[in-house]
């Protein structure tokens, strides 16, 4: 009689880790070996599907301990599972500026939001979406709401550094909710900007800025591109370094 092979499994939940709860997914797969990882959205771990209940056990203390040194190493790391809710009657500040959130349930298909005089956003939230849909939805509405208010100076810093500094014609500048990249340069000479960034220091902004801006004379990251950078910004690989140690907390 053929033995039936063991098939995978996944499972999910949290974990507390240093007074944070983390999403964590266990994968039971045909493997030898142990596996732990941070992904997009939760804390990897990958077993062996044959392995017995007490050597599970043992991984999973492991893998514990594990999470917990790497949050604590890496703050990013920690912010990426940091989960932002909002409450009606929270500040929410974006750089110099400060909104109130008047946010109210209703009874409706879809949410929607604007904001209103004396900086206060006023959120319209469907009854029918909850969880993680929620705050999500909730953190693109306040990107797109905020991005709208920031545009404005954005473009008039974009105009100001490229005629200091390149003097290439642009199209188009744009803040769009993007955790992929800071900034992009398009082929129809667009600055796309990630509204995350409005959240860091203002010398940070600029080197992003100055970053897509040089693409439009160099497409690569060639050595030629990089002094043009740094003609422009001496100091740019400070910029970097901020972002790679703090950009992970930054954003709706």
């Amino acid at each position: 009689m053929r033995r039936k092979k063991k098939t995978g499994s996944l499972e999910k939940g949290t974990l507390e880790v240093n007074g944070q709860q983390v999403p964590v997914k266990i994968y039971r797969e045909r493997r030898y070996n142990v596996r732990a990882s941070i992904g997009k959205k939760a804390a990897i771990l990958r077993l062996p599907i044959e392995m017995s209940a007490s050597e599970q056990k043992d991984r999973l203390d492991w893998f514990h301990q594990w999470l917990s040194k790497t949050l604590k190493r890496n703050e990013n790391v920690a912010a990426h599972f940091d989960n932002k809710t909002y409450r009606d009657g929270d500040i929410l500040v974006v750089g110099k500026r400060s909104y109130r959130l008047s946010i109210r349930h209703e009874d409706r298909r879809s949410h929607s939001g604007k904001l209103e005089k004396d900086n206060i956003i006023l959120l319209k939230l469907s009854r029918h979406d909850e969880g993680e849909s929620l705050q999500r939805n909730v953190q693109h509405l306040l990107s797109r709401i905020v991005a709208q208010d920031f545009l404005p100076e954005i473009t008039r810093r974009v105009h100001r550094l490229n005629e200091q500094h390149f003097r290439r014609p642009i199209q188009a500048v744009r803040l769009k909710y993007n955790f992929s990249n800071w900034g992009s340069c398009s082929a129809k000479r667009n600055i796309n900007l990630s509204t995350r960034l409005l959240f860091a220091p203002d010398e940070v902004i600029d080197y992003v800025i100055i970053h897509e801006l040089a693409h439009l004379i160099e497409l690569n990251h060639s050595p030629r591109f990089w002094r043009l950078v740094e003609k422009a910004m001496p100091d740019y690989e400070e910029k970097e370094r901020w972002l790679k140690e703090h950009g992970g907390k930054l954003g709706f």
